[in-house]
């Protein structure tokens, strides 16, 4: 360091130092300065899922597809899971379940390279397909974008606050044994932002999934979010349903019991931790305490930094990853 950035660094700390008073600890982590050195890279470190390998334990959540602005987005998604060696969910593929509609919003395997790239339906559609026995059209619909596996999203409350929302014939369980008694390709599942209580986790965790994906209460709510949209008198008289639902605190703890059941056989191979996921600490944190291997995942701020360019959202995952590095060499969760 020379003698004039010293110098300007010393004066910082002088005008910072009354700013800079912190009175509140994480009270997640413990904190062991004296145990590590210190590396300043991202955090690598390769890991397994499915057929695929990723490079750091950090998912793209499923968010945009088929509107304005949705090619750009992907466009900058894809390279950066490219380049950091990440897996991504696209936004709800059904405008291309029609084998003639346009789907080059969804077109990213030359951009993502070979890393994991999913298609996304929700059980509202495939119920649908269910009761016409019609699986090829997922098929179909893969193939064109050339996904490595499919994502369906479980919804039914959106589905309710929705002004044109679908009703199912089937439940969510039986649409899905019934997906996974034809796929050849592997599946996850997941909620939009209300997550889901113990029993439905401990019927998924006992099917042949790739991975249980949160969706938990703490991110983007589309419950609410419908309920926005709302022009009736239900907008007002509906709104305390929108905090329905499950933290990813709650979820991982019911995963942890229905994995250290002896009773019952966990068949699912992944958890995907989303829903509140603010930054990599909340991540940490989670890989940490889940005992199934688990991975987590953001939307809302990739999707912030995706929107401002290439440059800002490659620049937002190199912090996060950055920070990742930093957990691991320092901190432990509290049990």
């Amino acid at each position: 360091m020379s003698e004039s950035t010293l110098h300007k660094r010393k004066s910082d700390h002088i005008d910072l130092a009354f700013l800079s008073q912190v009175s509140e600890n994480d009270t997640r982590f413990i904190y062991e300065p004296a145990l590590s050195g210190l590396d300043r890279g991202i955090f690598q470190s390769e890991i397994v899922f499915g057929s695929k390998k990723l490079n750091a334990p950090l998912w793209i959540s499923s968010m945009t597809g088929g509107a304005e602005k949705a090619l750009l987005i992907n466009t900058n998604l894809a390279k950066a899971a490219k380049y950091f060696g990440l897996g991504m969910g696209l936004g709800s593929c059904r405008p291309i379940l029609d084998p003639n509609s346009d789907c080059s919003d969804f077109n990213l395997r030359d951009l993502i390279g070979s890393q994991p790239l999913f298609g996304n339906l929700g059980i509202a559609q495939l119920n649908e397909l269910m009761i016409a026995s019609n699986s090829q059209s997922v098929v179909t619909m893969l193939k064109r974008i050339d996904a490595d596996g499919l994502i369906i999203h479980i919804n039914p409350l959106q589905e309710w606050f929705q002004p044109e929302g679908d009703a199912y014939g089937k439940s969510p369980i039986e649409v899905i044994k019934w997906v996974l008694s034809w796929a050849d390709f592997p599946v996850i599942v997941k909620e939009v932002g209300q997550g889901m209580g113990p029993k439905s986790i401990s019927e998924l965790l006992q099917l042949p999934l790739l991975a249980l994906d949160f969706g938990a209460l703490g991110g983007t709510n589309f419950s609410f979010l419908e309920n926005q949209r709302r022009e009736d008198l239900r907008k007002d008289e509906w709104k305390g349903a929108v905090k329905l639902g499950h933290t990813a605190d709650e979820m991982a703890n019911w995963v942890n019991c229905v994995y250290e059941d002896p009773n019952i056989q966990v068949r699912t191979a992944n958890i995907i931790v989303s829903g509140g996921i603010k930054s990599f600490l909340d991540g940490y944190y989670f890989k940490q305490k889940l005992k199934m291997p688990s991975i987590y995942a953001q939307a809302s701020q990739m999707l912030k930094y995706a929107i401002q360019g290439e440059k800002e959202l490659f620049n937002y995952i190199e912090s996060q990853l950055q920070g990742l590095n930093m957990a691991h060499q320092f901190l432990s969760i509290r049990k």
